[in-house]
């Protein structure tokens, strides 16, 4: 269906909250090596972005509220305030339940110019989502993840392509609806887990073969991590990297039949990270 369209997806950054050698955890879409959409803006994101694409982010999705995925907001709402072609045009996907907690994070200064006289939401194209959204004639599956606080953080699915998790624990009945039709999983996963992150551990025990075989781990906590993950026989990403991707199914064309169900949650541990 997508004849000679080529579909990547390239990571910016791809470590935790503390690991700020790797960059905030961020990967961008491509399509015929053009990016698509940016999955979350942590402090680093926009001028990484920049660096590699030479512009802003054409679209953004947001997963959930810790700093280190929306950090960099205010200063892609300048880039985007200050540029006339693409003020107001830049489509926001935004989990409905995430929207309020976006909104007190980064946009309920009444000052966000020294001039004043303007809203935070007017440089951006605010689309609120639910169980999905359209983009460039597809439609992008939403699901809730297991991370801190129930209805809180989400992961996104284009069938046959890619999952994207997001921060979460594992989620197998999640990903037996999403990632049945050999989609590559890009999982939140550090060497030690935590009750909001995925470790290790956590894969042999929630995931059959069938999935592992197809996980690409990312947000983990250092260089050496990633090294373990790798020889523990896992595709790791590290910032920079491309995966190529399997062209999108058919039914990427029609909303999913599947609502989203609320996410098993379990209580966050102090100091756990975002």
């Amino acid at each position: 269906m997508t004849g000679m369209t080529d579909y990547a997806l390239a990571f910016l950054g791809v470590g935790n909250a503390q690991a700020k050698e790797l960059g905030d955890s961020a990967a961008v879409l491509l399509r015929d090596g053009q990016p698509r959409l940016l999955i979350d803006c942590g402090p680093s994101v926009p001028a990484r972005h920049d660096a590699r694409f030479g512009a802003p982010p054409p679209a953004l999705f947001i997963t959930h509220t810790h700093l280190d995925h929306v950090g960099g907001m205010e200063s892609l709402f300048v880039k985007l305030w200050f540029d006339p072609t693409r003020r107001g045009k830049m489509p926001l996907f935004v989990p409905v339940t995430v929207l309020p907690l976006l909104h007190q994070r980064v946009a309920s200064h009444p000052n966000v110019l020294a001039e004043g006289g303007v809203n935070f939401w007017q440089a951006f194209q605010v689309v609120p989502v639910a169980q999905g959204f359209w983009l460039d004639g597809l439609w992008f599956d939403v699901f809730p993840v297991r991370h801190h606080a129930l209805n809180a953080a989400y992961g996104l699915a284009l069938r046959g392509s890619f999952v994207y998790t997001g921060d979460t624990r594992p989620i197998p009945e999640v990903l037996a609806t999403h990632a049945n039709s050999g989609e590559i999983v890009f999982h939140d996963c550090a060497l030690r887990g935590n009750p909001s992150h995925t470790g290790l551990d956590d894969l042999v025990r929630e995931y059959p073969d069938s999935v592992r075989e197809r996980l690409v781990l990312y947000h983990y906590e250092d260089g050496q991590a990633g090294q373990a993950l790798q020889h523990a026989g896992y595709r790791v990403a590290r910032p920079g990297d491309s995966f190529p991707l399997p062209a999108p199914h058919a039914a990427a064309l029609t909303p999913s039949t599947v609502m989203p169900a609320p996410a098993a949650s379990s209580p966050a541990m102090p100091g756990a990270g975002s």
